[in-house]
């Protein structure tokens, strides 16, 4: 968060012929002795019709190449990337983060605290029609959560401007990774559709560790795969150096104040890539940005730093 200083099913084959049906034939027709050869002349006749579809069904039940790929691919399971809920463009959000939750709010998603709030919200808000990301903190640390205590001191560096909040040192993947892993267990277990990672950005503040462009790949795509395999959509906070470089590993992105800062266009990648960009300002009036945001096609709100219920749209 940007803080106020501004920083495969295999096909079933339908048996062509029935030997007992063979048989009757040929012992109706002619003599025991003289059916030998005749039975024999019939069964390789059945086996050479059948042979086709015993290969196609060899090929569709896996390894086979070429054509037997295609037929492989229309009948595959669907994958998880389909089954995970993608936001578009425009698409009307609220975000809260404080306060008691107003659920009234006319908007498609909810993105909400994913400590503070409960299933039952979670499935309120579902039966509403809405859909719900899950706030959770992964590149810093925060002391009234309740699993602080769960992270080594030598994980935690400079404040990030917010009471109570220190940056993550993000390259600790070994000691990172299962914390992060159980947030997200929390989030889908709660029956959130997409999560909301944040403070994605720690490379580009001052955070008491020597972060690289590098480092934040990595931690940030770590992020994206440990929700993806929880089925869970997730978006990208912020970052909008790594945009060319993560566009292709989130579902969407959230922004903060791109259009006070003349960024705006650079969230365009996820946007032409049919993907929901979830943008807040905090200090400009919405006269001051909600035609570029219509132009870029960008989901705008106007927000206070509290992140209360209150908004206004575009």
């Amino acid at each position: 968060m940007r803080g106020p200083d501004g920083h495969p099913r295999v096909r079933a084959v339908r048996p062509v012929g029935d030997d007992r049906h063979v048989h009757t034939i040929a012992e109706r027709s002619v003599s025991p002795v003289a059916a030998r050869p005749l039975l024999l002349a019939i069964v390789l006749t059945a086996l050479l019709a059948v042979s086709p579809l015993l290969a196609g069904c060899a090929g569709s039940s896996g390894g086979a190449e070429g054509d037997d790929d295609t037929a492989h691919d229309r009948d595959a399971v669907p994958s998880a990337s389909a089954a995970r809920w993608q936001p578009r463009p425009g698409t009307t959000w609220q975000w809260q983060l404080s306060g008691h939750l107003d659920t009234s709010v006319p908007a498609e998603v909810y993105d909400i605290d994913g400590f503070d709030h409960t299933a039952a919200t979670v499935a309120a808000l579902h039966r509403k029609g809405r859909k719900v990301i899950c706030y959770i903190s992964t590149g810093a640390w925060e002391e009234f959560r309740a699993d602080a205590k769960k992270f080594p001191a030598s994980v935690l560096g400079k404040s990030n401007g917010w009471p109570g909040e220190r940056w993550l040192d993000i390259r600790r993947t070994e000691v990172l990774e299962p914390l992060m892993a159980a947030r997200l267990d929390m989030c889908r277990d709660k029956g959130f559709d997409a999560v909301e990672p944040d403070n994605m950005d720690g490379w580009r503040n001052r955070t008491g560790f020597p972060l690289t462009a590098a480092d934040q790949l990595r931690y940030n795509r770590l992020i994206a795969r440990l929700a993806h395999e929880r089925g869970l959509a997730v978006g990208l906070k912020n970052d909008l150096d790594q945009i060319p470089q993560l566009v292709g590993d989130f579902d969407f992105a959230v922004n903060e104040q791109c259009a006070q800062y003349g960024e705006c266009e650079r969230l365009k990648p996820f946007t032409d890539a049919g993907k929901a960009v979830f943008h807040a300002e905090y200090e400009l009036p919405p006269s001051r940005y909600c035609d570029q945001s219509r132009e870029l096609r960008l989901s705008s709100l106007r927000k206070t730093y509290e992140l209360t219920a209150w908004r206004r749209t575009c």
